[in-house]
């Protein structure tokens, strides 16, 4: 019988955590939301292509009714630094989006949102968990019966778990 696993993700320093997607709102208008959907795939590929550039992981799903990417960054000036590139993927999506949202102004929406997540402000855990989250993004530690999300977030440091952890 294999063992319960609970995990936790270790990540040095600050953190970026960036949501962004899209809602298409008339799927007859495929000229402006097709290239939204298309433009996603080549940031990630190029993204990964140059970790340099600063983020860690993404995860694409859905999300608030259409796809979605959870992203993690090394930092918020990695994140507008990508987003500002002249020479990558992101600015001319973003200036062709713009564009195409001038003639159809309702016919995809787009989302972000972004988290600046200092050190030590944040926990996580993973129970019986392929490496995901934050826990692909940073590195995995094992987590010990007795510890608790007051714990591992630093509020309460003799927290005892509620119930009982395989």
């Amino acid at each position: 019988m294999t063992r319960y696993t609970r995990r936790s993700a270790d990540i040095e320093g600050e953190f970026v955590v960036f949501l962004i997607g899209m809602h298409v709102n008339r799927w007859t208008d495929v000229r402006a939301w097709l290239p939204v959907a298309r433009a996603m795939p080549r940031m990630l590929a190029e993204l990964a292509r140059h970790p340099e550039m600063g983020m860690l992981k993404a995860h694409a799903g859905l999300m608030f009714g259409g796809p979605a990417v959870v992203q993690y960054w090394r930092s918020y000036e990695h994140l507008e630094a990508y987003a500002r590139n002249a020479e990558a993927e992101h600015l001319p999506a973003w200036r062709a989006f713009n564009r195409a949202a001038r003639t159809s102004p309702d016919s995809v929406g787009i989302f972000h949102e972004t988290y600046r997540v200092g050190a030590g402000q944040w926990e996580t855990i993973y129970g019986a968990m392929p490496e995901i989250g934050l826990l692909a993004a940073g590195r995995a530690v094992d987590l010990s019966s007795g510890s608790t999300s007051a714990s591992r977030i630093g509020a309460r440091t003799d927290d005892v778990a509620p119930v009982e952890v395989p």
